[in-house]
């Protein structure tokens, strides 16, 4: 198959169109979430949305992103209060409430997985794949909702931009002049959770905390300012979902989930090696290049000594 029939195939252009504008708004949100040192609460909001999803799925009995969203915001934002109350009121700091909460919800989550797949609609529900992803099975109506929602996420980001930033950077100054800080962050909590569940479809319960930091890592070595950040993130999001889906579609039995998250690790890998000031080789030229200064400073005071 050549790139023409690949970029005309209507399947292929549904696909790309849904990893692209996922990888967009998670690297979008994803920045927030870094900067604040919540990057396991991605993980911990997306290993949550499981049991969401599943007890939509046997309410409902369709599989449908909008009844998942559903499920899986009540789920995100009942996770969100118990690992606030957890780190309150009792001597379990925020990481080990993370991790119970993480491990407690995708447990059950898995249960609840079972049983539907033992069910009578357990051939027809397909929920497994959510685990890992299986971008060919969206449809138009799923890349409509994916579409709608990831636009939504980058607008709520666009607009309270100076909100989310000072939240990240000085929320005791964000507080201070009259912000709303617990309802800003439990509104960042609803927003990864949004990205968990469109993203779940395409890449996974497991992986979607992977696409939504490491864009913003990645972006991270190659500014200092915030919005050239999260507009680098969003980039290197999109273009992981590109990529990830192009290799997936030209080579044979290869998911699509798992290389758009790979696409994003190399662009990772690619800006810590090659980033300017805070990649690998620049420190590299930059502590010879001081070595250099040394020694001839160093010499020259040897020169100067021995003259007088």
């Amino acid at each position: 198959m050549n790139w023409f029939e690949i970029f005309q195939d209507p399947n292929t252009q549904w696909i790309l169109l849904g990893t692209m504008l996922l990888g967009l708004s998670s690297g979008v949100i994803g920045s927030f979430a870094y900067l604040r040192k919540q990057s396991l609460m991605g993980d911990a909001l997306a290993h949550a949305a499981l049991p969401g999803v599943c007890i939509a799925f046997m309410l409902t009995g369709t599989k449908s992103i909008f009844f998942f969203l559903i499920g899986a915001i009540v789920a995100g934002i009942v996770a969100t209060f118990m690992i606030g109350y957890i780190t309150r009121n009792s001597r379990i700091k925020q990481d080990s409430a993370l991790g119970l909460i993480l491990t407690v919800f995708f447990g059950f989550g898995i249960v609840l997985l079972t049983q539907i797949q033992h069910s009578d609609s357990g051939n027809q529900s397909g929920l497994d794949k959510f685990l890992f992803g299986q971008a060919a099975s969206m449809v138009q109506s799923d890349v409509y909702t994916m579409t709608m929602i990831s636009i939504i996420l980058v607008k709520l980001s666009i607009l309270l931009f100076k909100e989310f930033k000072l939240l990240s950077f000085d929320p005791g100054f964000a507080k201070g002049i009259g912000l709303p800080t617990l309802i800003l962050d439990q509104f960042i909590m609803l927003l990864i959770v949004t990205a968990v569940v469109v993203g779940i479809q395409a890449v996974g319960v497991v992986l979607m905390a992977a696409l939504l930091i490491t864009p913003a890592v990645a972006a991270r070595y190659w500014t200092e300012k915030l919005h050239i950040m999260v507009i680098m993130s969003g980039i290197f999001g999109a273009l992981s979902g590109f990529t990830g889906t192009i290799i997936s579609t030209t080579a044979n039995n290869l998911p699509t989930g798992p290389l758009v998250v790979l696409s994003a690790t190399v662009i990772f890998l690619f800006s810590v090696v090659f980033a300017p000031r805070r990649g690998v080789i620049a420190k590299s030229l930059m502590q010879l290049s001081a070595r250099k200064n040394y020694n001839k400073q160093y010499t020259s005071q040897k020169v100067k000594e021995k003259s007088l």
